[in-house]
């Protein structure tokens, strides 16, 4: 009896979950009780692998400065039952940060800036902290937060008058846009060949490749360019830490921390010896250096470039997640998923203030049959591997990305998204919301392997530094994608089933909420194939098309825009049915229009003549839809309804994050007003943030001097606008981008056809006669 109770005892310690606890306050020679706590997380991993049964490790209120990463293994895996977990105490605040403190002592220098000896050994600072805000390095132009793009820009940024100031200018970075402004690329000075021409290296960050945009560029960490408060300059060579601080700051009683680690925690396995079962929940991480001179990995024929690395990465895992933590403060991406992981989650995140990317997922090229890695790249079919999906497992598959606010990311680099795929399959996305970042909300680089399922996002404010892309991203370059159009025509005439090598699964995309001011709330950009795409509503740029194959469009609302077909194949099979659009189609070398672009609801009258000179859409109708409360977002239509006789139902309201402490801090996504100039000539409506109406009265007509009542009347022009400086109240369009502006729906339908440029010219009438501008669009 006494030996089976003993084997009894064993075996229940042996399953019951171990308790352990980390302190500010504790010892790592301590027992690592709630009384004696350890004071290393470093110290708590290690004992957890020690045990067989399921581990917690509560973590006490405090910040935790890591002296390096924390790194899981294959050795730290558990088996499923007996997982690991990090979790705050009681909901404590707990900080986890890849910063040091640093302890210098600051005299005043000149011009109201300090100077401070680096310690010695100490890395040179990337990014600088004083009292929890990341300050300015050195730049020119100075920073503007509110400018768009790259928070200021200057043609003369490396001018050779500017040049010539600089005494020492190697270490100093170029950030600029892409020639095409395709995102954005970065260049290290090395030094000066002569007195006003830069040394440089770097603009690999773009697989796209393109010198620097001429306009929109930047440049820091450059010590005559310290001119301005919260600025600062470490000098590599004195190792002198310049500061101009603000006024009223004690630099005596200041905090200020350095970021010093690229990641803070990662999950590491092996090939086929997966790190499984551990997980991070209430935690906050913080500060990580910055990247993007490492960011060269070209995805594919992507436009991307990456660096695998992120605050917390994972690559061979299986059921590791991360839950409601915070990720603030970083100088690189968020989260990474690196090749192999499955069955992997994050959920309830809150990640803002990034210098690149949100959540990513990439699997390893060598899962890709007949890789290609620049755009102008192709394998020719006869040298072509033929079999369909991916080989292997080295991807992630079947994760989960759920109930996350990601926004305010990008803040360095500029190809970046808040949910990134490529080369994985079956990942789903559902319930984020996310918001104000330079370029795609959600992008899928490749076909490469569908099967994601994308669903209940909310997503706005995107493309707001960037052009051509959409607030949903898509690219197709897959195997069957030829750059020369007539070769790729020909391929596919002999082998029509070749695009289905790689987009094995199909991707859904549905219920979703997107707005895009400056491109495309969905943009299918080159070979995008095997997509169903239904129950979305488009809030702003409309639904873009380009070439691809199996793309079947239903049950969307596209709210003052339309739908965009761009050169489509012969015998896409792409189909357009039971949508509701707000204008006529914008084709463009459209020879075929698919399997069916019919019994779809249009708006506007005469948008709905417009598209069927096309010989298509013969069963659409027009009228009003009667959405349930389209001023609030509520964009159901009721019973009964002509949009209901045309097939379409209503579709849910429900969009974003639905967790109580993200949905109480997410911003909600500005809601445009229905321009509908057929209803109500009277009406107020608003374009590119001022406020129009149709010129219809003899009163508008004597006021501006028109001799008619036609146009847009211009009643407010805010300075959020960007044509604040150059219209004003009482100005009348005329033309956009080459088009007659007769009424405020012709406005827009002119816009639909230039969102993505950077310009337009415009057409106005002031002062008596008409005038003619070029304008931004963005």
């Amino acid at each position: 009896m006494r030996i089976f109770l003993c084997i009894v005892m064993l075996w229940v310690q042996a399953v019951v979950a171990q308790e352990l606890y980390v302190s500010k306050q504790g010892r790592d020679s301590n027992p690592g009780t709630k009384v004696l706590p350890f004071a290393s997380l470093e110290k708590a991993k290690a004992v957890a692998a020690k045990y067989k049964s399921g581990v917690t490790v509560h973590i006490m209120q405090g910040t935790y400065y890591l002296a390096q990463p924390l790194v899981f293994s294959k050795a730290d895996s558990r088996n499923a039952g007996a997982d690991l977990t990090f979790t705050a105490y009681k909901n404590d605040q707990v900080t986890i940060k890849g910063s040091r403190l640093l302890k210098v002592t600051f005299k005043p220098w000149r011009d109201g800036i300090w100077q401070a000896d680096l310690p010695v050994g100490s890395p040179l600072p990337d990014q600088l902290y004083v009292n929890g805000h990341l300050q300015v390095m050195a730049r020119y132009p100075n920073y503007q937060p509110h400018a768009k793009p790259l928070q200021g820009t200057a043609a003369d940024a490396i001018s050779a008058e500017r040049v010539r100031t600089w005494k020492s200018p190697g270490g100093g970075y170029i950030h600029a846009l892409h020639g095409s402004e395709w995102g954005g690329m970065h260049y290290r000075i090395t030094g000066k060949k002569n007195d006003s021409t830069l040394e440089l290296e770097g603009g690999w960050q773009n697989n796209r490749p393109s010198p620097m945009h001429k306009q929109f560029r930047y440049v820091e960490n450059i010590m005559e360019e310290l001119d301005e408060a919260g600025e600062w300059y470490a000098d590599s060579i004195k190792r002198i830490l310049y500061y101009h601080p603000a006024m009223g700051l004690d630099l005596h009683k200041a905090i200020i921390e350095v970021p010093v680690l690229q990641n803070l925690v990662s999950f590491k396995g092996l090939p086929g010896q997966p790190v499984k079962n551990i997980h991070f929940k209430g935690l906050r991480f913080e500060h990580t250096l910055r990247t993007f001179m490492k960011n060269r990995e070209p995805l594919l024929r992507s436009d991307w470039t990456i660096h695998r690395s992120g605050a917390v990465f994972f690559e061979n895992t299986e059921n590791c997640s991360l839950e409601s933590c915070d990720l603030f403060d970083l100088g690189s991406n968020a989260v990474f998923f690196s090749n192999y992981n499955v069955a992997d989650y994050v959920y309830d995140c809150h990640i803002a203030r990034v210098g690149a990317g949100g959540i990513s997922f990439v699997g390893n090229p060598s899962a890709v049959r007949s890789p290609a890695f620049r755009y102008e790249q192709f394998v020719p079919y006869d040298q072509m591997d033929l079999t369909p999906g991916p080989s292997g497992v080295d991807f992630p598959a079947q994760c989960l990305v759920a109930d996350n606010l990601i926004h305010d990311i990008g803040l360095v680099e500029k190809q970046v998204a808040g949910v990134q795929l490529s080369m994985s399959q079956s990942i789903d996305v559902y319930h984020n919301t996310i918001y104000n970042l330079p370029r795609a909300g959600i992008n899928v680089s490749e076909g490469t392997w569908g099967g994601h399922d994308i669903s209940f996002n909310e997503v706005f404010n995107t493309v707001q530094e960037t052009g051509d892309h959409g607030a949903f991203n898509s690219w197709g370059r897959d195997r069957y994608w030829h750059p020369r159009r007539a070769a790729m025509d020909s391929l596919m005439a002999v082998h029509p089933d070749l695009w289905q090598l790689d987009a094995v699964l199909p991707t859904l995309l549905h219920d979703n909420r997107f707005r895009c001011d400056n491109g495309w709330d969905i943009d299918l950009d080159d070979g995008s194939s095997n997509y169903y795409i239904y129950n979305n509503v488009c809030l702003n740029g409309g639904l873009k098309l380009r070439e691809g194959f199996h793309r079947v469009v239903k049950n969307n609302v596209i709210v003052n825009n339309s739908f965009h077909p761009h050169v489509w194949f012969l015998h896409s099979r792409d189909t357009f049915m039971h949508n509701i659009v707000s204008g006529p189609y914008l084709p463009i070398r459209i020879n075929d229009w698919g399997t069916g672009v019919d019994s779809n609801f249009f708006l506007d009258q005469a948008a709905l003549h417009t598209t069927q000179q096309w010989r298509i859409d013969q069963h659409s109708v027009a009228g009003d839809p009667h959405f349930e409360n389209a001023a609030h977002g509520n964009y159901a239509i009721t019973y009964p309804s002509l949009a209901w006789d045309q097939g379409i139902r209503p579709i849910s309201n429900d969009f974003g994050v639905r967790t109580a402490r993200l949905r109480a801090k997410a911003m909600k996504v500005p809601l445009p007003q229905l321009a509908n100039t057929t209803s109500d000539a009277s009406a107020t409506h608003h374009f590119l943030d001022m406020k129009v109406k149709n010129l219809h009265t003899l009163a508008e007509r004597s006021a501006t001097g028109m001799d008619r009542e036609v146009g847009v009347l211009v009643l407010e022009v805010p300075a959020s606008s960007p044509w604040h400086q150059q219209l004003q109240a009482n100005d009348v369009i005329l033309g956009l981008g080459g088009e007659p502006v007769n009424n405020v729906q012709d406005l827009l339908n002119a816009k639909m056809k230039v969102q993505w440029h950077a310009t337009a010219v415009v057409i106005i009438f002031r002062d008596q006669k008409r005038q003619e501008l070029k304008l931004p669009l963005k």
